[in-house]
């Protein structure tokens, strides 16, 4: 037999041909399958959070629940779901919507112009004494104060493959919620102090 009927016979030959096929389209579609997963599962993390974010603002805007009470049901609920994820609490309060994650003003604003620096004069909106990016106090503020909670949570990947793919093999989320107070006492008003 020659060599040029043998090559011919092995072109036609198609034993082995669904093998090879499957090893181009398996890593594919196993690929797609965890993404697949990953996305879904991230999904549901996110509506936990908020659905706890949810329920602190119920608790929050009462005025009976303090802020170490509202950190730790939110903290007691994502554990329920994630014993391994980290979870940040974050409680601000403004004295209204606009002054929500604004930098405190600045009065008098020496060069470089535009940001804050040595020298400059600025309003001391939360009273603590320095320039703050955030303007906010922390805890839960007063009557008809405006409170931002934010929760971040850092799980582990539901597959720990992500490395393969270039992605890291934790994930987070962050999510925030806003709210004013009842107006369960009187508010206080007092004019910020300028400091220079």
């Amino acid at each position: 037999m020659s060599r040029h009927g043998t090559l011919r016979r092995l072109i036609a030959d198609a034993r082995g041909a669904t093998l090879v096929e499957f090893a181009i389209v398996a890593p594919v579609m196993c690929g797609l399958i965890v993404g697949v997963f990953d996305l879904g599962y991230r999904t549901y993390v996110t509506s936990i959070v908020q659905g706890s974010l949810h329920e602190a603002a119920r608790m929050a805007t009462v005025g009976n629940v303090s802020t170490a009470t509202i950190e730790a049901h939110v903290r007691s609920r994502l554990r329920e779901f994630s014993s391994d994820a980290t979870i940040e609490t974050t409680t601000q309060s403004y004295s209204d919507f606009n002054g929500v994650a604004v930098p405190e003003p600045i009065t008098q604003d020496t060069a470089p112009t535009g940001r804050y620096n040595p020298g400059d004069c600025f309003s001391d909106i939360n009273g603590n004494g320095t320039y703050d990016t955030d303007r906010g106090r922390g805890g839960m503020g007063g009557a008809e104060d405006v409170v931002r909670f934010q929760v971040r949570m850092v799980y582990p990947r539901l597959f720990p493959v992500a490395s393969f793919f270039g992605a890291s093999e934790n994930v987070e989320v962050v999510r925030n919620t806003v709210l004013r107070n009842q107006p369960f006492a009187g508010r206080n008003t007092a004019t910020p102090a300028t400091i220079c």
